[in-house]
């Protein structure tokens, strides 16, 4: 079935058809236009690298994202993405913000460089790996997990987000570092098989949450458990 027509536009007139945009989402409760605008340049400064697309990177829903992500995957390049199915507001606001009428998006350093035909035909002159920042250009896997265990003083590695868990496991140890006020980084492993896989044979522990501090394996959920027990967390943490 059709939908239902709510507004109409004549002509291309992308100010226009942004405040309209706006207009529609805040009468579904969305954001406001200031909110919408630092949303967007928020996500599309948070990696060097990053592409707006239909899909997560490992699992692209149309042609031209998995075009896109396996170029960059040839050319090593890593990137940040964001799915626009998960969020329409995003979805139709960056159509309008970024004057870019199509998915996949791609925005290096915050500038937009444009969708799949743009990065193919740099790929063909060779001003891709120009454009590029080396802070995006793939690392070995043990440097990206060395990083990673880094990123943070206090880092766990959980599946899911800490508003938003995927297992009791990890909901159990998130309460529990909130409950003893530990500011901690995290990693979804359920979003990258390559550390999934990778962080159990480098730390030589099979399963997850596993919590890291200053760059070493603290360990899981029984023995962040038993530290608490023991009143020696924090000491644990390098945080007393």
């Amino acid at each position: 079935t059709w939908g239902t027509a709510i507004d109409m536009l004549e002509g291309a007139d992308p100010p226009k058809l942004l405040e309209k945009v706006i207009a529609i989402v805040q009468n579904t409760g969305g954001s406001s236009p200031e909110e919408l605008n630092a949303r967007l340049k928020q996500l599309i400064n948070s990696a060097p690298v990053m592409v707006f697309m239909k899909g997560e990177k490992h699992q692209p829903f149309c042609r031209f994202s998995k075009r896109l992500v396996a170029i960059f995957s040839e050319q090593k390049i890593e990137f940040g993405a964001f799915d626009i199915f998960q969020d329409e507001e995003v979805r139709q606001g960056l159509k309008v913000y970024s004057n870019w009428p199509t998915f996949p998006q791609v925005y290096i350093k915050g500038e937009l460089i444009g969708g799949i035909d743009i990065i193919s035909e740099m790929v063909d002159d060779g001003s891709l790996a120009e454009a590029v920042p080396p802070e995006a250009r793939a690392r070995s896997l043990e440097d990206r997990l060395n990083a990673l265990i880094k990123e943070r003083p206090v880092m766990l590695f959980m599946k899911g987000m800490p508003e938003m868990p995927r297992c009791g496991f990890s909901r159990t140890i998130v309460n529990i570092l909130q409950e003893q006020q530990v500011e901690f980084g995290h990693f979804d492993i359920l979003e990258d098989s390559e550390v999934r896989q990778g962080l159990k044979t480098m730390s030589n522990w099979p399963t997850y949450p596993q919590l890291y501090a200053n760059g070493k394996l603290v360990g899981g959920l029984d023995i962040v458990r038993e530290l608490v027990e023991d009143g020696c967390l924090r000491d644990e943490l390098g945080l007393a």
